[in-house]
């Protein structure tokens, strides 16, 4: 027999299947005996109140023992023989559009300008010695895209997406602790994830599609108003290739020249509204004694503390973004003399202090031209003056020193974990006067 319960039980509790099923035998009166298996379909921390409870949905196999495997399976056909489609990137949207070409019936062929995801490695480690940024090599570009190696999250706030549930059983299918099907906020973490996507790519390569790094789109192939290919250059030896065929553009938000091509082409783009801020630090410690309530903070079976936050001021909203425990924040450039920044955290989440983006909306109506591309000047005029008060190193601030607006001289008993140099700035000089007063 299979039964599925709701209940809500204490994380020393929820901690191991053997804790669980205990629960289950008091509470529901089953016989621990016959209680071969539970599997947690569900689960969320509720510490609203000074006592902290985990909900869970659990199934219990009373009896019985389960016959399926823990995620539901994908199946991808040979491809090697059907029409290709260019894919042009392989951060996330390019990984899952070529997936899903694969369970349709078409042959992905991948270009991605960055290099694979274990060589790209070594181009972030130099970031962090060195802040030279390897411009088609970093945390922005190369296989995974941004979300490989800063943080990896796998939730969405938007509920107009459709259930996630489909990727998060492709992940598990690759590779994933099965986990992030139940966790209410699912994480893999930077140190996992490249296993998992290697294994995507394999998965492409082993039905038939193709994969190419440091290849760089150029151009369209464009006949009359349809795109039949694009242009290409082989980063490696300079040559030139063609690739022909229906394309799907998933370059990502930073591949700027990609937009500037589009302009130039007469195809139709348009700007569109971003959020900018900065990262927040706090002691992990301290978020967990504010989060569960206790001066001991998360104890043993809690995991690293999460906060959101969002408020309006002056029209504007202000929220919190990405919020990382247990993590660090990193160089995240993708251009030469230019800085910007982003957080990651490890599987275990088990840094000394937390970080999130704290940011504030801006729309077209704050950029200086009504161009397509005004978006993008404004991000560059604000990344190279945060690389020129920082001299090309992470600039940080106190936050108290920032409210005041004033330069920070010394940290005191606080220790930034900051992946890479960084120096003390005033962080007004490289952002908008409405964005700092939001802030």
């Amino acid at each position: 027999m299979i039964e599925e319960y709701q209940i809500r039980i204490l994380p020393e509790q929820a901690a191991s299947e053997e804790g669980i099923k205990r629960y289950l035998s008091k509470e529901k009166g089953i016989d621990v005996r016959t209680l071969n298996q539970v599997r947690v379909l569900k689960r969320s921390i509720d510490a609203r109140q000074r006592t902290i409870y985990v909900n869970l949905k659990v199934r219990a196999y009373i009896n019985e023992f389960a016959q399926d495997d823990q995620y539901i399976h994908t199946e991808y056909p040979d491809v090697s023989s059907r029409p290709r489609v260019v894919v042009v990137g392989e951060g996330p949207g390019g990984l899952f559009a070529s997936l899903r070409l694969l369970e349709l019936g078409y042959r992905p062929v991948v270009l991605e300008r960055g290099k694979d995801v274990r060589e790209r490695k070594k181009d972030l480690s130099n970031i962090t010695k060195t802040q030279k940024v390897d411009a088609e090599s970093n945390y922005c570009f190369g296989e995974g895209g941004a979300g490989a190696y800063s943080d990896g999250k796998l939730y969405t706030r938007s509920k107009k997406r459709g259930s996630v549930d489909k990727i998060l059983n492709v992940f598990c299918q690759h590779g994933a602790n099965t986990n992030i099907l139940a966790d209410a906020h699912p994480h893999i973490g930077t140190d996992k994830l490249p296993r998992v996507i290697e294994n995507m790519r394999n998965t492409i390569l082993q039905c038939g599609g193709e994969v190419h790094f440091q290849t760089k789109m150029t151009s369209f192939i464009i006949d009359g108003d349809k795109v039949i290919g694009v242009e290409a250059v082989n980063l490696q030896t300079g040559g030139e290739e063609t690739y022909r065929g229906p394309v799907i553009l998933a370059t990502g938000h930073s591949a700027r020249d990609v937009y500037r091509y589009l302009a130039a082409s007469r195809i139709e783009i348009e700007a569109k509204g971003i959020a900018v801020g900065v990262r927040l630090e706090h002691p992990a410690h301290l978020i967990d004694q504010i989060q569960y309530h206790n001066r001991n903070g998360r104890g043993k079976y809690l995991p690293a503390a999460e906060y959101s936050f969002v408020t309006q001021v002056d029209g504007r909203g202000v929220y919190s973004f990405c919020m990382c425990p247990g993590g660090y924040v990193v160089n995240s450039s993708s251009e030469k003399g230019r800085l910007c920044v982003n957080g990651m955290s490890y599987h275990d989440r088990a840094g000394h202090n937390s970080n999130t983006a704290l940011i504030t909306t801006v729309t077209p109506d704050d950029f200086p031209s009504d161009s397509p591309l005004a978006g993008l000047e404004f991000q560059r005029k604000y990344e190279e003056l945060a690389y020129k008060i920082g001299n090309g190193k992470i600039p940080v601030q106190l936050f108290g020193d920032f409210l005041k607006n004033q330069m920070s001289t010394k940290l005191g008993n606080v220790t930034p974990s900051i992946k890479g140099k960084w120096q003390f700035a005033n962080l007004h000089e490289c952002l908008p006067d409405y964005v700092c007063a939001s802030l």
